[in-house]
């Protein structure tokens, strides 16, 4: 019998983001991290994600930690580690598009901090709303751009869909390409397939993301690497499985001694395990890791929808008290998706379809209230659907406005210049900047927090009619 030839697969590692965004939302202080950074240094990952995604929200408002001063000390720690970071395209890490100008300085300030791999997405998979984050990955010395499709199932999503899209992204010049599979949809055999075609159709490295919220992802990790994957993002075990990735230790260890075998030394990943376990056990203690987000949810392959959607739509219910509706409002989330062209459910197509449908059920009557989001979908200000959006839905909706084809971001003029006057009375650093261009609101908190820390003088407290402050 022929040897197969040697064909490490690479480990991208997620504690310090995906894992703990799903299991605890995103509540992981930097304080947390950086005892173990040079543990987890040594090991030889392909890459550490620690930022972007809803730890740049999640630091500000809750955790009240600069968002920018965490990826700087952990730049300082990791000095052989690539540290890698989600990008939500030209909505950076916010909820709607940016201006080219702030995506820009956005990209060059994350490298400048230490981010080396930009995963950038979108949520239409619509590529142009990629192009402005790419070039700007490519100007900045040694960043990697790699562009993730989100995957999703319907007739539309072909092989010949995923295996074009991923010919226009090396055609784009990004570094590499992701399968991010957020609602754990992509099953064992069909990632043989996907794979196959996709390394077939282009050269780039080819990673895979999943979450185990569906019971599935470690399988697919095997056959998707037995297929040829390159790289698989896994987290290590104290804040694995469930609604996160599967564990890095057993998925290293499921490879030793094979062609796969990633080589990594299973000693060092145990003494990282035990340093997360006393955190993650404070966490089932005080209520932030849910136990139910450790299951198997069969719900995701039936319904295809997020775990995390589903925690949204069970509050909303909660908060109209509806939670009788549960079942209606699943069956109506597929009804909404397809009336909006398809996308794929992610951040943040995922909120806006699934508010749209507890709406829908909730009135009684289907879109009789339409959401802003949902009437911006319709006009393309999302960007382009993969299927036609409704005719009638899109003409209730919108009137005699006609809709646009163009690039969103086309129509956003130049922000920095405006920004920047904005934020002059509280910058202390260029990224202040950023940070008020993202979340302005919660931004501003932050920056009267973050002075309050140093003068002792807390500005929210003060008698604003008298200009006097409390010593």
């Amino acid at each position: 019998m022929a040897e197969i030839e040697k064909k490490p697969v690479k480990i991208m590692e997620t504690i310090l983001r995906d894992a703990h965004q799903s299991l605890i939302a995103t509540r992981m202080p930097t304080s947390e991290m950086l005892p173990i950074v040079d543990k987890m240094d040594q090991v030889g990952y392909h890459a550490v994600e620690c930022w972007g995604g809803a730890t740049f929200d999640s630091c500000l408002r809750f955790l009240h930690e600069d968002p920018w001063d965490r990826l700087r000390k952990l730049r300082d720690g990791f000095k052989h580690t690539k540290l890698q970071m989600l990008f939500r395209g030209q909505n950076i890490l916010g909820y709607k598009p940016y201006a080219d100008d702030v995506v820009e300085y956005f990209v060059q300030k994350s490298v400048a901090n230490g981010i080396d791999i930009i995963r950038i997405f979108d949520c239409m998979n619509d590529l142009r709303n990629l192009e402005t984050c790419v070039k700007a990955a490519k100007k900045e010395k040694g960043a990697e751009a790699q562009i993730a499709l989100s995957y999703t199932l319907g007739d539309s999503y072909t092989l010949d869909y995923w295996t074009s899209k991923a010919k226009a992204i090396e055609e784009m010049g990004a570094d590499s390409i992701c399968i991010k599979d957020m609602a754990g949809l992509l099953l064992p055999y069909e990632a043989t397939e996907l794979v196959t075609a996709l390394k077939e159709a282009t050269s780039l490295p080819i990673e895979l993301h999943t979450h185990y919220t569906s019971g599935v992802a470690s399988m697919t990790y095997l056959k998707a690497v037995e297929a040829g994957v390159d790289i698989i993002d896994t987290a290590m075990s104290p804040f694995a499985m469930g609604t996160s990735q599967p564990a890095t230790e057993v998925m290293v260890k499921t490879f030793q001694g094979t062609p796969y075998d990633t080589g990594l030394d299973m000693k060092l990943l145990e003494e990282i395990a035990d340093y997360f376990r006393p955190y993650r056990d404070e966490c089932l203690d005080n209520g932030l890791l849910n136990p139910k987000n450790m299951g198997v949810n069969i719900k995701t392959l039936v319904y295809q929808v997020p775990g995390g959607m589903l925690s949204n739509l069970t509050s909303q219910l909660k908060q109209q008290h509806a939670e009788d509706k549960y079942y209606d409002v699943l069956e109506e989330v597929p009804k909404v998706r397809q009336d909006l062209g398809n996308p794929p459910l992610v951040t943040p197509s995922s909120q806006i379809v699934g508010t749209q449908a507890v709406f829908n059920v909730i009135m009684g009557e289907r879109y009789k209230m339409i959401t802003q989001e949902t009437k911006d979908i319709l006009a393309g200000k999302y960007g382009k659907t993969t299927d036609p959006v409704n005719p009638e839905l899109q003409k209730k909706a919108l009137g005699d406005t006609k809709p646009i084809t163009h690039r969103p971001a086309d129509d956003i003029a130049p922000e920095m210049d405006k920004l920047e006057k904005e934020v002059a009375a509280y910058k202390e650093q260029p990224e202040d900047t950023l940070s008020y261009a993202l979340f302005p609101q919660v931004a501003m908190d932050f920056f009267k927090y973050r002075d309050a820390q140093k003068t002792g003088v807390d500005a929210s407290k003060g008698d604003k009619e008298d200009k006097a402050y409390p010593v």
